[in-house]
């Protein structure tokens, strides 16, 4: 019986479990569509670096004998997502089912149910066999517990993957080496860029379509050298290996100013869109190890972002939605601010990464958490067009991933599902952990006055206004304490400070 199976553009993997069975008689489909918002404006980059990995995953199906459907986004425009195009198909061609991986994205799997029923015919989704654990695993680990904290889950993600493991217990004797890789940037930090592409012709004219069909969006499309096939990501990965992670863990929390990259990977994107193999990343990082190529802090550390991390913050997505997406514990509703997309704000550190995002659609997780995520919650600006920020212009963010880590991680919208209390600082930590104040109009270490830093004064506003929901939080007492050492007159002073930034915004 044929099958219509569809391949997104975040499940470019001949592992995908929608291939498993194909057999000469089914269609793959394939469309370069937007799957998201309207409102939310996608980074061209990313556009880019999507749709020719779609391309060269396609080219390499048909390669294979795979009977190939393919939209180009040249000919999209009549469609508002991939339901539209399954449903245009259907109507010209008969199938007895329509075959499809979990998407990474509630809304599609939503639209992609009442299209089959529209059509009755059945809709089979697979598991997605790509992550280390499955939706149900999620929520039977989750069942009855008050605090989803993730440390408990990367444990048992540990023992069951037997990574960085000694039989029951953690090679070293930890399982953590989190307080180990807090280090600020060293001086004169020699770094090599990420590995490097040169485009090849599938990806011109990939270039071309969205210089003519996406000219507004945000971003610079070039220079654009990402990998877009499996083979170009796994150079990317022996070279983040060979070069970077020997310093990943010391320096994962660092910034500097001029250096995108660091010592990150960059290879997040390659993953979410199946480019790359996570449980295959860890093990690969894991033999630097036993290579006595990498310290254990630099591995650990980078294993723990993705069975750790990465599978939580997919779990908490599936366990909450449809109703995630509308939390807003603080009620934060002010528009965002034009310097998201211009960077042309004082504050250096915002204008650095913005800027940063605006060339490579990449930052790293402190630049999202500590520096874009910590403003926009100091702020309090609006959760859904923060959200959406995020969304568009990172090339790694597709909505599963995207969404718990900045509702929930960096906003506290979630009011403590995902962390434990907010991420907030003042401009000291972005001084410690950066060289971003040094050449700043602002001093982190003012709370108040022309040169007073907003992120130092918003800081200590964001307490006043939410004391009634956070002063019992017991990892806020510290800084309720400190609080309450202030006169009225230092409260006041900051509220007036505070009131004057935000209505400047």
């Amino acid at each position: 019986m044929p099958a219509l199976r569809l391949v997104l553009g975040d499940q470019l993997s001949h592992k995908l479990s929608a291939l498993e069975a194909v057999s000469v008689d089914d269609v793959v489909l394939m469309a370069e569509v937007n799957e998201v918002l309207p409102e939310v404006i996608h980074h061209k980059k990313k556009i880019a670096f999507i749709y020719s990995s779609m391309r060269h995953f396609a080219a390499e199906l048909i390669k294979k004998g795979v009977d190939v459907e393919y939209v180009q986004c040249e000919y999209s425009g009549k469609f508002k997502n991939l339901a539209d195009v399954v449903s245009c198909y259907l109507d010209k061609t008969g199938f007895d089912e329509i075959v499809l991986t979990e998407p990474g994205d509630y809304k599609v799997l939503d639209n992609l149910k009442d299209t089959a029923k529209k059509h009755n015919i059945r809709l089979n989704v697979l598991s997605d066999t790509r992550f280390i654990s499955d939706q149900d695993e999620f929520r039977e680990w989750a069942k009855g517990k008050k605090n989803l904290v993730m440390e408990n889950w990367y444990r048992a993600m540990r023992k069951k993957t037997g990574l960085l493991m000694d039989g029951s217990r953690p090679v070293g004797g930890k399982w953590n080496y989190d307080r180990e890789n807090r280090k600020p940037p060293g001086s004169g930090m020699n770094v090599k860029p990420p590995k490097k592409f040169r485009p090849d012709k599938i990806t011109l004219a990939v270039m071309a379509s969205v210089e003519k069909y996406f000219t507004g969006n945000f971003g610079e499309l070039k220079p654009f050298w990402f990998a877009v096939t499996a083979r170009q990501a796994r150079q990317s990965l022996d070279h983040f290996i060979s070069n970077h992670l020997p310093y990943f863990g010391d320096y994962q929390d660092a910034m500097l100013e001029g250096e995108a990259f660091l010592h990150h990977s960059v290879i997040s994107h390659y993953m979410n869109c199946g480019l790359l193999d996570p449980l295959e990343v860890c093990v690969e990082a894991e033999q630097a190890w036993y290579r006595n190529k990498a310290p254990l802090n630099a591995v650990e550390g980078f294993i723990r972002q993705i069975i750790g991390w990465r599978e939580y913050i997919r779990g908490v997505y599936w366990l909450y939605m449809p109703n995630y997406r509308e939390m807003n514990y603080f009620d934060a509703r002010r528009p965002l601010p034009d310097f998201y997309w211009t960077g042309e704000t004082k504050m250096n550190c915002i204008s650095n990464v913005v800027n940063m995002t605006r060339r490579h659609a990449y930052s790293h997780h402190i630049q999202r958490l500590m520096v874009t995520g910590n403003f926009a919650n100091l702020a309090g600006i609006d959760v859904q067009a923060v959200s959406n920020w995020y969304l568009g212009v990172y090339a790694d963010a597709h909505e599963w991933v995207e969404l718990p880590n900045t509702l929930g991680m960096a906003l506290y919208a979630d009011g403590g599902l995902v962390g434990t209390k907010p991420y907030i600082s003042t401009g000291n930590y972005i001084k410690r952990m950066s060289n971003y104040c040094d050449n700043c109009s602002y001093d982190p270490g003012k709370r108040v006055g022309d040169s007073a830093c907003p992120f130092t004064t918003l800081y200590w506003d964001y307490l006043i206004r939410h004391q009634d929901k956070l002063e019992d939080n017991h990892r806020m007492a510290i800084s309720y304490r400190n609080l309450n050492r202030l006169s009225e007159v230092e409260v006041k002073q900051i509220r007036g400070q505070a009131k004057k930034i935000l209505d400047s915004l």
